[in-house]
C-alpha cells in the first residue's frame, strides 16, 4: 500500500458487503453515552436500528423509547425476556461490572452482543463473558469504534504491509478531565468496584487497544505507576477488585519483536488524546485521536513521502454499529471481537499489578 492508497482507503469501507436487512438492538444501559452518542449513532447508519431501551429508571427508559419507537424495558424485564421479540442483539452500556450480567441474559436469549469497553471489570468476568457466548453460539463484539473507523483501519494495514519498517515504539495519551463536566465525585467512573479501575480502564484502554490493533500484536509485560488524590482513589471493598480509581496511569509495555510501548492516562488535566507508531523507515501520528467523532489529523511520514490526512473518514461511532450489524447479517466474525476485550482487559490487570509492587509484571492472558 503507498501513500495514495492510504489515503484511497482511510475513506472506504473495506468489510461492506451490501447485505440485506438490518438488526434491531436493545441499548441496555441508558447513561449520558448511549442516549447521546451510541443511539444516534446507531440510527444514523444503514443496518442497525434500536428496537428496545432498558434501564434501572422506567420513566426515563419510556421517555427514551417513546423517543426513538422502541420497547421500553426494566433490567428486570430485561432478565426475565419481556419483549424479547422487539430486538436481535443487545448493546451492553452499563457501568463495566455490570456487563457479564448484560451479556449473559442476551446469550441466554439467544442473541447476539456487542459490549462496551472494557468487556468487564476483571480477566475472570470477562472471561465468563466470552464462554456465556460461546456456550451460546452468539456473536460477542467488544465496542472498540476505533478498529471500526476507515481511517485507523487504512493505517493498519499501512503498518502491516511494511511501510514504516519494523516498529520501534508505540506512544499514546488520554486525559479526560472527568470531574469537568455536570457531574460529580459520586459517578460510577470513580468507583473502582464498577469501574474496575479509573482512568486506565476507562480511557487509557483507547490507546493500547489501538496499538495492539496497529502492532498486530500484544505486550508480553508491563511496568507501570500510578496516583491519586481526592476525590480519586478509593479501593473498593470487594477483594476481587482490590484497584484503585486511578487519577493518572503511566505505564511501558513491552511488545515482541522488540516494540516497546509507552502510555498516559488522566482522569485530570489539559484533555488532549493522541497516538503515534514509530518505525524504522517512517511515523505516523494521530491527533485528537480518541474523541468521538472528533476531526483527527493523521500524520504520516515515510521514506517515499509524507502525506497529512484530514477532513477524511467517518463517524467511528457509526461504522462501529454499522459493522457489527453487517457481522451479524453476515455471519462474519468480529475483528474486536470477546476475546480482543479479554486481552485488554488482562493486559490493564497487569498494569495495576505492576503499579501496586513495582516490579515488572507478565502480561499475557491470566
Amino acid at each position: 500500500m503507498d501513500l495514495q492508497a492510504l489515503v484511497d482507503a482511510a475513506s472506504t469501507r473495506d468489510w461492506d458487503t451490501d447485505p440485506e436487512g438490518t438488526v434491531s438492538l436493545a441499548v441496555v444501559g441508558l447513561g449520558n453515552y448511549a442516549r447521546n452518542v451510541s443511539i444516534p449513532a446507531i440510527e444514523g447508519g444503514d443496518y442497525a436500528t434500536v428496537g428496545a431501551v432498558v434501564s434501572g429508571d422506567p420513566e426515563k427508559a419510556e421517555r427514551v423509547a417513546t423517543e426513538h419507537d422502541a420497547a421500553a424495558l426494566t433490567y428486570e424485564g430485561y432478565a426475565e425476556g419481556e419483549a424479547v421479540d422487539a430486538y436481535d442483539a443487545a448493546y451492553v452500556a452499563t457501568p463495566n461490572r455490570l456487563h457479564l450480567d448484560g451479556i449473559r441474559t442476551a446469550a441466554d436469549q439467544g442473541k447476539h452482543v456487542i459490549c462496551e469497553k472494557p468487556l468487564e471489570a476483571t480477566p475472570e468476568r470477562a472471561a465468563a463473558a466470552v464462554d456465556a457466548c460461546d456456550d451460546a453460539g452468539v456473536t460477542l463484539m467488544t465496542a472498540y469504534r476505533m478498529q471500526a473507523d476507515p481511517v485507523i483501519r487504512a493505517l493498519g494495514s499501512f503498518v502491516s504491509a511494511g511501510r514504516i519498517g519494523q516498529p520501534t515504539k508505540a506512544m499514546g495519551e488520554f486525559t479526560f478531565p472527568v470531574l469537568a463536566g455536570s457531574k460529580g465525585p459520586d459517578q460510577w467512573r470513580l468507583d473502582a468496584e464498577l469501574a474496575g479501575g479509573g482512568a486506565l480502564v476507562d480511557v487509557g484502554v483507547y490507546p493500547l487497544n489501538t496499538a495492539r490493533y496497529l502492532l498486530g500484536s500484544d505486550p508480553v509485560a508491563v511496568d507501570a505507576t500510578a496516583r491519586a488524590s481526592e476525590p480519586f482513589g478509593d479501593r473498593p471493598d470487594d477483594p476481587e477488585s482490590p484497584r484503585l480509581a486511578d487519577e493518572h496511569v503511566h505505564f511501558l509495555a513491552e511488545f515482541p519483536e522488540g516494540t516497546t510501548g509507552e502510555f498516559t492516562a488522566s482522569f485530570s488535566g489539559d484533555a488532549d488524546s493522541w497516538l503515534e507508531l514509530v518505525g524504522e523507515s517512517g511515523r505516523i501520528r494521530i491527533e485528537n485521536a480518541f474523541v468521538p467523532n472528533g476531526e483527527r489529523t493523521v500524520r504520516v511520514s515515510t521514506d517515499a513521502g509524507d502525506v497529512t490526512l484530514s477532513g477524511i473518514g467517518a463517524d467511528e461511532t457509526v461504522e462501529e454499529f454499522d459493522y457489527f450489524a453487517h457481522c451479524v447479517l453476515t455471519g462474519t466474525p468480529p475483528e474486536p471481537d470477546g476475546r480482543d476485550g479479554l486481552t485488554d482487559v488482562a493486559v490493564m490487570d497487569a498494569v495495576y499489578e505492576a503499579a501496586a509492587t513495582g516490579r515488572r509484571t507478565d502480561a499475557s492472558r491470566r
